[in-house]
């Protein structure tokens, strides 16, 4: 779907706060409140805009993130993923390309927490390897 200027501008405008009135935003853009919730509406069909959710400040998030590389043993992605979706840490996995095949992040409360996690990780079946990587300092987020 092509997003023309506008689209853009709203999108971004929900991405900086999605609860931003229908009204502000129709201010902040210079078109009518209908309109604004009429883009709204098409977005949100179309599948551009999937949600809307909560972003923690830093008292909300867990005092420690870390993204585990973990290279599997060939047709073990099944186990592993059944594994790592059993673990309340793991908050996201993404497959990769390269000398990884999974990128795992991670949240815990502590560095045991973590190194239990991690631990756990790395001692799974049909994983061959992995690397962890602490999260130290986040200096872009543009996350959701």
């Amino acid at each position: 779907m092509q997003l023309d200027e506008i689209d853009q501008a709203l999108i971004g405008a929900l991405r900086t706060n999605a609860r931003t009135s229908v009204a502000r935003l129709g201010k902040q853009l210079g078109i009518a409140r209908t309109t604004v919730q009429a883009r709204i509406d098409r977005l949100e069909v179309r599948g551009v805009i999937a949600g809307y959710t909560l972003r923690l400040g830093a008292a909300g998030r867990p005092a420690l993130r870390a993204t585990a590389l973990v290279a599997i043993e060939p047709r073990a992605a099944a186990e592993v993923l059944m594994r790592l979706k059993s673990l309340s840490n793991v908050m996201a996995v993404h497959t990769t390309s390269g000398r990884f095949d999974l990128l795992v992040q991670i949240t815990a409360a502590s560095t045991e927490e973590l190194d239990l996690t991690l631990d756990y990780i790395g001692g799974a079946k049909g994983v061959k390897s992995s690397e962890s990587l602490i999260h130290l300092t986040t200096k872009i987020s543009r996350e959701a």
